[in-house]
């Protein structure tokens, strides 16, 4: 009997399916904070791990002042759509990824036909210190799988463990069809048999899904998943691995998956309230946040009042939220600060006058309060290497830009003409060269200036405009 048991052990740890028990859920302390794992672009280095930080779930600022924070070395040496995983112990952390980089080497249609099969993986005792990332090949054992995308992953107190859940491509009558596959595991080392998890009718294809889980007394169902399929289809239900009800979409706020996609649940850690941020892909705009008390009832979703939320200066693709405690809110914050200094711009020729927003518009102004509002952080240029923009100390994600060749103070909405109107050389002043002017990125010929003390783009081919666009970064 010894023996048969041993031969059993040893076959179901061959087949994958005895996996190693993590420790028992903990009740862990009281959320203060939020961390964003995401990728900004496509570049090979946009495609990477960057973090922000925010206090309310909705202000974000970028950590380690916007550069990125892990990078791959393994696979396509890119990575996308990362998820962030919390162990229930709150002993260990994962980042999973989709293993690709588009324009280093692989275009869509390679990645889509013939991509990577496997998911890149980091992990972390304390969200600090992280490991070397390793592979986990994911779709090697799906027949015809051809890739695999769009990681998550979240535990399941019924198993005990993990459910990891991805899209791979398995074409359906020689066309593109992505369906999202799902395996058990406990260490992101090994994994279960894929198994299929959610496919959609005919050609329609799934590729973005999220699943929140949501409290006792709010709605119907102890789960509720968002996912890409056309549209942003909401579904609940009262066990992960069990069966789903469609419970409608966000078409009726005009949120479809012609628009937005990437889905990104975060709870708000003060009452039963949750952002859905999703990412403006069509628009090129980055995320978004839509509110909600009730996560399982589409009528309930509610598009984010203006001004009401700032996404910091990157943008935000595709990635996950995790709530932070006190504990770890102070060790992140600790290792990737941002630390870019805090500045003033002080007019040469009215030297008790600084650049300062107000109701948004910008102007010089002596006596300014309150004082953060002629505060500014230059960061690096929106639009390209060796620029700058300047961003607003009090409003994070707002930066100075021209518009029609007058300045305001704007949210950064992740398109390409915000980045290019709100970009600038920084140059030695055109009246001082001790001093500093701002050339404009996509108006070469004109700088900022200004004129009756408000702040202008202009051409400058006088004594007095030169004055007017010369001023000093100061403290």
């Amino acid at each position: 009997m010894r023996k048969l048991l041993t031969r059993a052990v040893v076959a179901l740890f061959a087949a994958g399916l005895l996996l190693a028990v993590p420790r028992p859920a903990a009740a862990l302390d009281p959320f203060t904070g939020y961390l964003m794992a995401h990728f900004t672009g496509e570049s090979s280095t946009a495609q990477q791990i960057y973090l922000a930080h925010s206090k309310d779930g909705l202000r974000w600022t970028d950590l380690n002042n916007g550069n990125l924070v892990l990078s791959s070395n393994v696979g396509t040496r890119g990575v996308r759509d990362p998820a962030l995983v919390r162990s229930p112990a709150g002993d260990k952390y994962w980042i999973i990824a989709t293993d690709l980089c588009i324009g280093c080497g692989q275009d869509w249609s390679a990645a889509i036909n013939n991509g990577s099969r496997n998911l890149v993986v980091w992990e972390s005792p304390d969200l600090v210190n992280w490991s070397a990332p390793w592979l986990l090949n994911v779709a090697g054992a799906i027949p015809d799988g051809r890739n695999a995308w769009a990681p998550e992953a979240i535990w399941n107190p019924a198993t005990g463990d993990y459910v990891l859940y991805w899209a791979t491509n398995v074409p359906l009558n020689g066309a593109t069809k992505h369906r999202i596959y799902s395996a058990r595991t406990s260490n992101f080392r090994s994994i279960t048999t894929p198994q299929p998890y959610i496919t959609r009718p005919g050609a329609q294809e799934i590729i973005d899904t999220q699943i929140v889980e949501v409290p006792a007394g709010v709605g119907n169902y102890r789960y509720v998943r968002t996912s890409g399929d056309g549209q942003i289809t909401i579904e609940g239900s009262n066990s992960i691995l069990g069966t789903w009800t469609t419970l409608g979409d966000l078409s009726g706020i005009g949120l479809t998956g012609a628009q937005v996609e990437g889905p990104m649940w975060v709870k708000f850690n003060t009452g039963n309230s949750w952002a859905l941020y999703l990412d403006q892909y069509a628009a090129g705009r980055g995320y978004l946040p839509v509110l909600t008390g009730n996560p399982s009832s589409p009528s309930a979703y509610q598009l984010p009042a203006s001004g009401s939320y700032a996404m910091g200066g990157t943008k935000k693709r595709h990635g996950a939220i995790l709530n932070l405690t006190a504990a770890e809110e102070s060790r992140v914050l600790s290792r990737w600060p941002s630390t870019t200094t805090v500045n003033r711009l002080q007019s040469y020729n009215f030297q008790d006058r600084y650049v300062r927003h107000a109701n948004f518009d910008v102007r010089i102004d002596a006596n300014v309060s309150p004082a953060q509002d002629a505060q500014f952080r230059l960061v690096p240029g929106l639009a390209g290497t060796g620029t700058v923009s300047i961003q607003s100390v009090n409003y994070p994600g707002y930066y100075l830009r021209h518009y029609d060749y007058d300045f305001v103070l704007a949210a950064n909405d992740g398109t390409a003409t915000f980045a290019a109107d709100a970009t600038f050389r920084q140059v030695a002043g055109l009246a001082d060269a001790s001093w500093t002017s701002f050339q404009s990125y996509n108006f070469p010929d004109r700088y900022l200036r200004h004129y009756n003390y408000l702040l202008r783009l202009d051409p400058v081919t006088t004594a007095t405009a030169r004055a007017d666009a010369t001023f000093r970064i100061t403290s």
